[in-house]
């Protein structure tokens, strides 16, 4: 994850994406670069072709690139004739197939965009969450988000959004009004409304900019003791800020102990990971990652910043991979919490994610990563230092009713307030003796 300035451009973001995404560096050939050669390589299929070849060729974890003769593949990609786009990404996915791995992958303009996207961690949009109401089978707001256009135009929680720019939305699944809702920002929307003890209305709206919360927190008083509890759902850009406020303003409301939920948690930033981790640890090592043939080998540490010292719980299950994972066994190899729930997803290779020409994009397997005691979890997750898993009724009814998660409804979170108010003074978090090296800038922009 950490790379050298001299293969690598100051643009680049690393990643840590989960069962499906992947960890990553973006670009070698920078936003700049591809502006001023997109024209020209918009119609050579062919040079994409190659462009993805030379980058596997050169930054593959793997050096011998699962037996394949990865020469002879160049070869066989350059001698065909692409009439199109869509034919050079076919051979592209064809080629990467052939190394066996899942996380080295062709995206086409719009998965990359998407991508991007979902790492900024902000969308294009009024600031709405959906969802169609079982009752009413009504598409319907759930929550209006802080500074949204939407809650400033007093849109409100339970509202029914009969229609988008006139077209009825009767049948309408939440992916698809989310497409129409979604646009560049600055253009006008119009929704029809339904609120109850109220005449339907309609309300124009301005699309802007959203920063998608990805924290969410509460003060929970659980028999005599204040309980922070905290759910990060993903490591966007904007998450260790988000974190930074819920873990002050817990502080802030004198709690006891904090349970931190990554259920579901599928990764994302690598950098987000690395200062979230410091926010809860005052010393030791994270993370360390190796590349191909051990050149770069770099230990990422917690720097003396930590925001609290309280006793911490954390949440995990089979969905909670990469960046959680390295976050999750940061705090448990250091002792500075108690892990509680399923065994993790088991994602420890770090990858490298490129804009190509022609906007599409391409993820390379670049490096494994390793817990603080050295464990390579890859294909084996974090096992919980206390094993709870739900039964799949349980599982549902907390996946059909989120409110319930971080509340006595819970199985995995009462577990844990039972271990904090049994272990109420956690073990002194431990330095780990094998690297003093810390984070270098080149890691900055590492996405899990």
């Amino acid at each position: 994850m950490n790379q050298s300035a001299k293969r690598y451009s100051p643009l680049q973001v690393a990643l840590i994406g989960g069962a499906i995404a992947s960890t990553a560096l973006f670009s070698v050939f920078g936003p700049a670069w591809c502006r001023s050669v997109r024209a020209a390589l918009q119609d050579s299929p062919k040079a994409i072709v190659d462009q993805v070849w030379q980058l596997v060729h050169r930054e593959y974890v793997d050096g011998k690139f699962n037996q394949q003769n990865w020469v002879a593949i160049r070869q066989q990609l350059l001698n065909k004739n692409y009439s199109s786009r869509e034919e050079a990404y076919t051979a592209i996915r064809e080629a990467l197939q052939k190394l066996g791995d899942p996380y080295t992958r062709f995206m086409d303009p719009k998965q990359y965009e998407a991508l991007t996207s979902q790492t900024s961690g902000e969308v294009s949009g009024i600031g709405i969450r959906m969802e169609v109401n079982e009752k009413t089978k009504r598409l319907t707001v759930v929550e209006a988000i802080e500074n949204s256009p939407a809650l400033k135009a007093g849109v409100r929680a339970g509202d029914q959004i009969l229609a988008i720019d006139g077209k009825l939305t009767q049948s309408m699944k939440v992916d698809d009004a989310s497409k129409l809702i979604r646009g560049k920002a600055g253009s006008l929307i119009t929704l029809r409304l339904g609120r109850n003890g109220q005449s339907e209305f309609e309300l124009k709206l301005t699309r802007a900019t959203i920063e998608v919360p990805t924290v969410r927190y509460a003060l929970r008083q659980e028999g005599d003791k204040r309980i922070g509890y905290i759910r990060l759902r993903e490591f966007s850009a904007h998450a260790a800020d988000q974190m930074r406020k819920a873990i002050r303003d817990l502080n802030g409301k004198n709690v006891d102990s904090y349970v931190l939920d990554l259920r579901g948690n599928p990764g994302g930033l690598l950098q987000a990971s690395i200062e979230i981790a410091r926010m809860w640890m005052d010393s030791g090592s994270i993370v360390r990652t190796v590349d191909r043939g051990g050149i770069s080998d770099e230990t990422f540490r917690a720097n003396k910043t930590a925001l609290t010292k309280l006793p911490l719980a954390v949440l995990i299950d089979g969905n909670s991979a990469s960046a959680s994972e390295i976050l999750t066994g940061a705090l448990k190899d250091n002792k500075r919490a108690v892990v509680i729930g399923s065994q993790s997803f088991g994602k420890a290779l770090v990858q490298s994610v490129h804009e190509l020409g022609d906007g599409s994009g391409v993820a390379i397997t670049i490096a494994h990563y390793y817990t603080p005691q050295g464990t390579d979890i890859n294909h084996k997750g974090i096992t919980p230092d206390i094993k709870l898993d739900l039964s799949e009724s349980q599982q549902r009814q907390l996946a059909t009713n989120p409110d319930m998660l971080g509340t006595p409804s819970d199985p995995q979170y009462v577990r844990a307030l039972a271990a904090l108010s049994n272990t109420f003074a956690l073990p002194t978090p431990q330095q780990n003796p094998t690297s003093q090296r810390t984070m270098s800038n080149g890691a900055s922009n590492l996405k899990l």
